[in-house]
Parts: structure tokens; sequence; C-alpha cells
């Protein structure tokens, strides 16, 4: 993946690892257009600290003299910022490009995958975390490029941890527990779990023998994204935390901790 590159520096990219030697002369781009593209399924992309692999499946037009064959065309998606892929701000694509499986003599449908590498390499940092459109781009053997964009948007989240301990425990019932924990996410940056400060957390307890849990209080995050409070100690039961997450950060929440009321 080529993080925070110009357009043309992605598309150079997927034509060198389609192309072994890109001619030079020109050419008209290629009559392709891009169509029904899903990144990970429509769902938001949460990378953590770890190399991540995410799915992009698309749609592929063109005219029925046109070979989509390996050696032929290249295709793959691109993700960027900026209002459109003229102006764009960032953008980076998959490092290989994508595979295509003919439907009819004009459409094809094709699966490329696009890989996320923290910290390791610096392909993204912190900042990357957001909101990114989606486009594609085809290249021929020729080397010629075709950028399409504005086939939609997808969400790059930091991975989100959540933990929680209820103590002490076991309790008399009616004394007061303090229900401590910590919101963390990845640091793309650091390659390391950093605490989310300032949020709104829910504590939340479902009674013994309860199918659901009920929230208790909110709590906000401190410091190393620290959670603390108290509450009394009423039945048996398991506390959690909650956090519904943000733009840039997944909702999470913690395994629960069962608490013994004598």
């Amino acid at each position: 993946m080529r993080i925070r590159a110009t357009v043309a520096a992605v598309s150079g990219a997927l034509a060198l690892s389609a192309f072994a030697v890109p001619a030079a002369h020109a050419a008209a781009a290629p009559n392709v257009t891009f169509s029904n593209v899903k990144v990970n399924k429509a769902k938001a992309i949460v990378v953590g600290t770890a190399k991540t692999g995410v799915t992009v499946t698309y749609t592929l037009t063109h005219p029925a003299n046109v070979s989509i064959a390996p050696d032929k065309l290249g295709t793959g998606p691109i993700l960027y910022r900026g209002s459109s892929l003229t102006e764009q701000t960032a953008a980076f694509g998959s490092d290989e490009p994508g595979t295509c499986k003919a439907a009819s003599t004009t459409v094809a449908n094709c699966t490329a995958t696009m890989y996320f590498r923290p910290a390791a390499d610096y392909d993204i940092a912190d900042a990357d975390a957001g909101s990114w459109n989606v486009g594609g781009v085809a290249v021929t053997s020729g080397g010629v490029l075709k950028w399409q964009g504005g086939l939609g948007t997808t969400k790059l989240q930091r991975a989100s941890k959540l933990t929680v301990n209820a103590s002490p425990e076991p309790v008399k019932k009616g004394k007061t527990i303090t229900v401590t924990g910590a919101l963390t996410r990845a640091s793309w940056n650091s390659g390391k779990y950093l605490g989310y400060t300032g949020q709104s957390v829910k504590l939340q307890f479902k009674k013994k023998g309860a199918s659901a849990y009920t929230t208790v209080k909110t709590v906000k995050s401190t410091s190393g994204g620290a959670l603390k409070t108290t509450v009394k100690a009423s039945v048996d039961g398991t506390f959690r935390y909650s956090f519904a997450g943000t733009t840039t950060t997944p909702a999470v929440s913690a395994t629960g901790d069962y608490l013994d009321v004598k």
C-alpha cells in the first residue's frame, strides 16, 4: 500500500506490479468503468497493530474487444482523500492488480486485496483514520492509466480494547465496590495500544440469570484511558464497560467481570 502518495504514484505502482516492462509510447486510456465497489463487505476497516488484509470486490465494464487478460489490463481499487481524484490530498491502492472473471463479453467480476501495515513500514499513521473516498484505476500493458473516483466511501478505524475489574469480590450486599478499567486503541505510529482519553464509556450490569446488560452510569476515560467509578453491591451479576465508538475508533465492550454478592 502506498499511503499519502499521489494518485499517479499509486497508479504507477500498480502498473509496475501488473506488467514487467510498461511501454513509454502514448496511447488512449482504457475504455473501462468501475461499479458496485465494496470494500471489506461494506464494513469499516478495523486495523490493530499487525498487518491486515481487506478484500475489495468490484464490477468492471469494458468493450467486447478489450481483453481483460492479466497481461493486457490491470485493475484495482484506490482509496483517496479530497474532493476528487484530480484534487486528492492522499491516496493508496492494492499492492497487486485485482483478479477478474468474465461474467459476459463486456462485464467482469473482480476481487482485489488491500493490505494495511501499521508501524512496521509506516504505510499508515494515526492521522489516516477516518473517512476515505473509493475509486478505481485501470492500466494497460503499455502503462496507460485511467482513474475513476466517486465510487463510494469507507472508514478506516484504529482497533480498540476495553477492560473491566470489579472489586473487592466477594462483597457484602450494600457495600461499595470500585469498578476500574481502561479504554485503549491502536497507535499506528508506535505499534502499541495507547489510552483513549476523554471518551464517554458506559458502565453496565447484567443480573445473574438475565440475558441483557443495563446501563448503570456513564464514565469519562482519563489519563491513559483509565476508567474508575464506584457503585453499591446489590445482587450477584456481571459488570462491564461498553464504548459506543467514534468515526476513527470502533465500538467495543469489555469481557464481563462477575461479582459474587454475599
